[in-house]
C-alpha cells in the first residue's frame, strides 16, 4: 500500500513539474510577443518622424531657395529692404534689434538707413533711434564667382552722406550691410535679411 502511494506521489509530482514547465513557457512566449510588439511600434514611430522630418527639411530648403531668388532678384533691381536683427557700432558693441525699425532700404533712386536701437527712448525719429533718406550714386551690383553678390552705392541727403555695401551670401536671404560715413569714421555694420521692397513690414520714423 505505502508503495502505491509513493509512487502516485511521484507521478502526481511529475505532472505538476511538466504543467508549471508549460506556463512558464507559455508565459516567456508572451513576454517575447508583447517585447516585439513593443519594438514594431516603436520602429514605426521613428520611420513616421524621419519621413516628416525629411519632408520638414525639404520644405525648408525650398523656403530658403525661394527666398533666396526672391532676395537677390530685388537687390539687383534696385527694389529690396535688409532688415537687421543686429546692429554693430565702431566700439566692437553689438546689439540686437527690432528688425521692423531697423533697416536699410532702397527704392529707385531713393536710400533710407534706419538705426533704432533703444526700446526705451523715442529718439530723433520717434522709434528709439535716427532715420536718415538720401539719393543714390554711383551704384554697382556684382556677383562674384562663389556665388556673393554685393551692392555698393553712395547715399547723400539731409543727415547722411556715406558709401553704403549690402553683401548677400549664396543661396539664402541672409545679409549684412557696412555704412562708411564719408566725413567721420563712425561706421556701423547690420546684419539680417534681403526682402522685396513690397513685402517689407518695416516701420519708417521721422527722418531728419
Amino acid at each position: 500500500m505505502r508503495k502505491i502511494i509513493l509512487a502516485l506521489m511521484v507521478f502526481g509530482a511529475g505532472l505538476s513539474a511538466i504543467a508549471q514547465d508549460k506556463y512558464g513557457l507559455d508565459d516567456g512566449n508572451a513576454r517575447a510577443a508583447r517585447r516585439q510588439k513593443s519594438m514594431s511600434a516603436w520602429q514605426k514611430d521613428m520611420d513616421e518622424f524621419k519621413a516628416r522630418s525629411a519632408q520638414d527639411h525639404q520644405l525648408s530648403a525650398l523656403a530658403d531657395s525661394l527666398a533666396s531668388v526672391q532676395g537677390r532678384a530685388a537687390l539687383v533691381n534696385q527694389d529690396f529692404v535688409l532688415e537687421a536683427t543686429s546692429v554693430t557700432f565702431k566700439n566692437g558693441t553689438t546689439t540686437y534689434v527690432n528688425s521692423t525699425t531697423n533697416f536699410i532700404s532702397l527704392k529707385g533712386n531713393k536710400a533710407v538707413v534706419q538705426i533704432s536701437p533703444s526700446s526705451f527712448t523715442s529718439g530723433p525719429n520717434g522709434v528709439g533711434g535716427v532715420t536718415v533718406e538720401g539719393y543714390v550714386s554711383d551704384l554697382v551690383v556684382r556677383t562674384d564667382s562663389k556665388g556673393r553678390t554685393t551692392l555698393s552705392m553712395n547715399v547723400m541727403g539731409i543727415g547722411i552722406n556715406a558709401q553704403v555695401e549690402v553683401y548677400m551670401y549664396p543661396d539664402t536671404n541672409k545679409a549684412s550691410a557696412t555704412v562708411y560715413p564719408n566725413f567721420n569714421s563712425n561706421t556701423i555694420w547690420l546684419r539680417g535679411i534681403i526682402v522685396p521692397y513690397q513685402n517689407s513690414n518695416v516701420f519708417e520714423g521721422n527722418s531728419l
